[in-house]
């Protein structure tokens, strides 16, 4: 029993440990991210307020009882009895304004889901952009450690010798102080890989010191499209314009609204009374109550709607400049780093590390100097380091120029 138990703690670990790809951990992102329940929640909420916005207002009802008493002026008599009364009033809107009040609703459960949508997109982004860190960080880890080790293993039997002279001595500190630079250049490496993990597993609902181990992928990045047809993607689904023409809308419902409200609402008023005495009086009826728009036109919110439908008009305009000065630069700055990247052989990392391993054998043996070694381990980590880094602002590139366009690249 209890080495089945340590057997299945073994595969769990085993299970557990097993390496996971970026898409896996997008959807798992996607799925349990605690702020994604906020801006669904956000959409309920604006259905809600549609629902509002149709609603009609309710009937009011106004009942009284009271002593009817009437006196005959010539004879003096009086008589008197129960009185009792009923009114219901029902107010109707102008033809046309719950309808307006319903688009304005809509409009916001149309930002709502853009708002989600959005929010998606972005934590995708970011899910992706991390997982690339990650796997950076822990290629420049390895090759700094990788060195380091190296050097400092070199160092121990360099320094262990007798030296014969100070070059030789000399040639020892070299190399340990390389060491020393190196294992801090890997600390480093860590500190910006944690970094990362630390991120990426608060983003997927773990523990911060969750280890995550990710499978190596490799990724073809292509050049971009032409800038016009990007432009043209970004007019059609970058999302903050989307929100801007929503919001132009929108303004536009409400300058109708309060157009339509210098209109009065209508009251009807059916009634009924009774009195009652040595005979017996009923009156029952309709009435009409409707306001007359004499001094209040409304003019002052009429003006006021106006002034923001000129503002959401603005606004979108200087959206779409924006918009497209960032699509033209990041679609720069993607197309630089691309061509960076497709200038070196795919095989350049594994040709560095295979010739600083072998200037580290050669070295031992005497048949290669010091300054080709350390000038050797030192490319290959700046090489390591500079190819991994060409190759992340070429992924931050590409995402934002997605989250721009809103449109995935080919």
């Amino acid at each position: 029993m209890i080495f089945r138990s340590i057997l299945f703690c073994l595969l769990a670990a085993t299970v557990s440990a097993a390496p996971v790809s970026v898409t896996s951990l997008v959807q798992k992102a996607l799925a349990t991210h605690p702020e994604l329940r906020f801006y669904e929640a956000q959409v309920d909420a604006a259905r809600g307020g549609k629902t509002s916005a149709g609603e009609i207002a309710n009937p009011e009802l106004l009942t009284g009882v009271g002593n009817w008493r009437v006196r005959d002026l010539s004879t003096g008599g009086v008589s008197d009895g129960p009185t009792w009364s009923v009114q219901l009033t029902q107010t109707f809107e102008w033809p046309g304004r719950i309808a307006l009040r319903k688009a304005i609703a809509q409009k916001d459960i149309e930002l709502a889901q853009l708002g989600v949508e959005q929010f998606r997109t972005a934590l995708a982004a970011r899910v992706q952009n991390l997982c690339w860190k990650v796997l950076a960080g822990q290629e420049k880890t390895r090759a700094a450690e990788e060195v380091a080790q190296r050097y400092q293993s070199l160092a121990t039997v360099l320094l262990q010798r007798d030296p014969a002279g100070a070059a030789p001595r000399l040639e020892a500190r070299i190399v340990q102080a390389n060491a020393l630079n190196l294992s801090a250049a890997a600390a480093a490496a860590r500190n910006e890989l944690e970094a990362a993990r630390f991120e990426l597993n608060q983003l997927l609902g773990e523990k911060p010191g969750q280890s995550v181990e990710l499978r190596r992928e490799t990724t073809t990045l292509n050049p971009p499209p032409n800038l016009e047809s990007l432009l043209a993607s970004a007019r059609r689904h970058n999302f903050d314009l989307r929100a801007r023409m929503l919001d132009v809308q929108q303004q536009g419902f409400e300058v109708s609204l309060t157009e339509n409200e210098r209109w009065p609402s209508i009251s009807v008023v059916p009634y009924v009374q009774r009195q009652q005495s040595e005979t017996r009086e009923t009156q029952a009826g309709i009435g009409i109550s409707i306001p007359l728009p004499l001094w209040n036109r409304n003019k002052g919110a009429i003006d006021s709607a106006k002034a923001r439908q000129v503002q959401a008009e603005v606004m979108l305009t200087a959206q779409m400049r924006q918009l497209e000065r960032e699509v033209a630069a990041e679609a720069s700055h993607y197309r630089i780093h691309v061509e960076e990247l497709a200038k070196w052989p795919g095989d350049t990392l594994d040709s560095f590390r295979e010739a600083a391993a072998e200037a580290d054998e050669h070295y031992r043996l005497g048949a290669l100097p010091l300054a080709t070694y350390t000038e050797l381990q030192q490319q290959y980590v700046d090489s390591v380091n500079a190819v991994l880094d060409s190759q992340i602002n070429a992924v931050e590139a590409r995402l934002a120029l997605e989250k721009l366009t809103g449109t995935k690249l080919p």
